[in-house]
């Protein structure tokens, strides 16, 4: 890289996958960190190694599939931690053990009940014995934003000392303001006798609507790696924004004077993908990615815009990716124009994946005239989260008119026996559902309910997300179709058969950074 070159640390399946209910599988997270390759991110932490198997067999999955970008996972200062973490990144082309330890006087004293003499001993031996095992060591000072600045200069030129070629510094609970923070960063890579050394990053999170700002302040400081996710995602009020981050980089290199290696033509995509997985819906009024982020209802602005563009858009709707999803199959097109197609989306299926998949774009094209790229994130989404349906919708007829109690008719495969239910509703969704759930009786709460048009038009299909709880578990279902209620009795309905099969996504364990 070059002096002037920001790495980009994407942490979407590490801290955004930290968001309640944004959990995901280990299938799901490749999708995403194939996403994140196409798009040139130069690190992707895929997890928590040691927080569970599935999140194990995520990172060693990831890592054995990835590369062009270097994949990290995380661990705490711990040797078990270290170890697992190597363990997963045994097949990576390029790994990065990330370890971390709380530095901040509140975190020292309540939660490691340690000295600071032995916080920056276990911090030593950790980074030592993760260089022993990686190469690429990164070293975090966690709730950085809140430790004393002569403690963070001991334990950071220690850990150099160690073997650490990155240093993190994370405003892990969004306190900082942008020029202190910028003072923060600056202070210590002067300070820090060998700072020559590292490579400086910072980690934000958006408590305060700031993580972006912070980032960027820090950049100016000296920081040349910024740690962030797709869409914000993250635990809390999120994380800095990836897109955000990479198009203020871009937009303001006269100001910034940096760059990163980003194809930023790819950053719609990965956000689509991202919120399909997680059912975070991005709002529309959301920077870069949100629906509305390029359009114009005023009559000053429009004429502006169509006189000259860059009146009022200080970066184009293409260079983001919008505008740039073609009309690409109707109900014609064969099965290479459809594998050909997906190939450049950056999807790779073959055998009965393949197969699923063409079945279910054929049955979308016969009802719907115009397929997009977005249709066929969503058709895929919906083929590979598909688990065995002991539970599956034979019938749905919903009656909803003005004035009157809606009422929703479900005929169900349970099993192999179909058995049928009716029941009324506050709306047609309420009442499918409870007529699902009297033939089911799974006694879960309904924690999300979430619809997002997949594209433009009275046509366009419904991508809904429903969020089952029950004991303290999770499930995510998902599912779509041009009809909402069929979608969202769908969605209901894989919810439950993930729920069957024991498919729940805990809550992986909260890392500090």
């Amino acid at each position: 890289m070059t002096q002037n070159q920001v790495i980009i640390f994407d942490t979407t399946l590490r801290d955004g996958e930290q968001s309640p209910g944004a959990s995901m599988t280990k299938d799901e997270k490749l999708r995403i960190a194939r996403a994140l390759e196409k798009l040139r991110v130069d690190v992707i932490e895929a997890g928590f190694a040691i927080a569970s198997p599935g999140d194990f067999e995520a990172v060693k999955l990831i890592a054995d599939t990835i590369q062009d970008s270097v994949v990290c996972s995380l661990s705490r200062a711990v040797d078990a931690d270290i170890d697992r973490a190597a363990e997963a990144l045994a097949g990576a082309n390029a790994g990065r053990i990330h370890t971390f330890i709380a530095t901040s006087p509140i975190h020292m004293q309540h939660k490691l009940r340690l000295p600071p003499d032995q916080v920056v001993e276990q911090a030593v031996r950790a980074v030592k014995r993760a260089r022993n095992l990686c190469a690429d060591v990164e070293f975090s000072c966690e709730d950085a934003g809140r430790s004393e600045i002569d403690f963070l200069c001991r334990i950071i030129e220690a850990a150099i000392d160690a073997g650490a070629r990155t240093i993190n510094i994370p405003d892990t609970v969004g306190y900082a303001i942008p020029h202190q923070f910028a003072d923060t960063i600056g202070q210590i890579i002067q300070r820090v006798p060998n700072a020559d050394q590292a490579i400086f990053s910072v980690h934000c999170h958006n408590d305060l609507g700031l993580a972006v700002a912070n980032s960027l302040a820090a950049v100016t400081a000296g920081a040349r790696q910024v740690e962030c996710t797709i869409n914000g995602l993250g635990e809390r009020a999120g994380n800095a924004a990836l897109e955000e981050i990479v198009m203020a980089i871009k937009t303001r290199k006269d100001l910034l004077g940096v760059h990163t290696g980003i194809e930023t033509e790819n950053i719609l995509a990965a956000s689509r993908l991202v919120s399909g997985i997680t059912g975070f819906p991005v709002q529309p009024n959301k920077a870069i990615v949100g629906a509305n982020a390029f359009a114009h209802e005023s009559g000053i602005h429009q004429d502006g815009v169509l006189k000259h563009r860059e009146t009022y858009e200080i970066m184009s709707a293409q260079s983001v990716g919008w505008h740039t999803n073609k009309l690409s199959l109707g109900k014609l097109s064969g099965r290479n124009a459809f594998r050909s197609r997906l190939e450049e989306l950056g999807i790779e299926l073959s055998g009965e994946a393949l197969n699923a998949a063409f079945a279910r774009f054929k049955q979308l094209a016969d009802r719907k005239h115009e397929i997009f790229d977005e249709d066929l994130q969503a058709l895929v989404t919906d083929t590979l989260t598909e688990v065995e349906e002991h539970i599956r919708l034979v019938h749905l007829e919903v009656t909803s008119c003005m004035g009157e109690v809606p009422v929703a008719s479900v005929q169900l495969n349970v099993d192999g026996k179909e058995q049928s239910a009716r029941a009324e509703g506050s709306g047609p969704v309420d009442a499918t559902f409870k007529a699902i759930e009297q033939l089911i009786g799974s006694a879960a709460s309904l924690q999300l309910y979430s619809v997002n048009a997949i594209t433009q038009g009275t046509d366009s299909q419904g991508e809904v997300t429903v969020r089952l709880e029950k004991a303290g578990r999770i499930v995510n279902g998902n599912g779509a179709d041009t009809d909402i209620v069929v979608a969202s009795a769908k969605a209901y309905i894989n919810a439950l058969n993930l729920m069957r099969e024991g498919a729940y996504r805990a809550h992986p364990q909260a890392a500090g950074v």
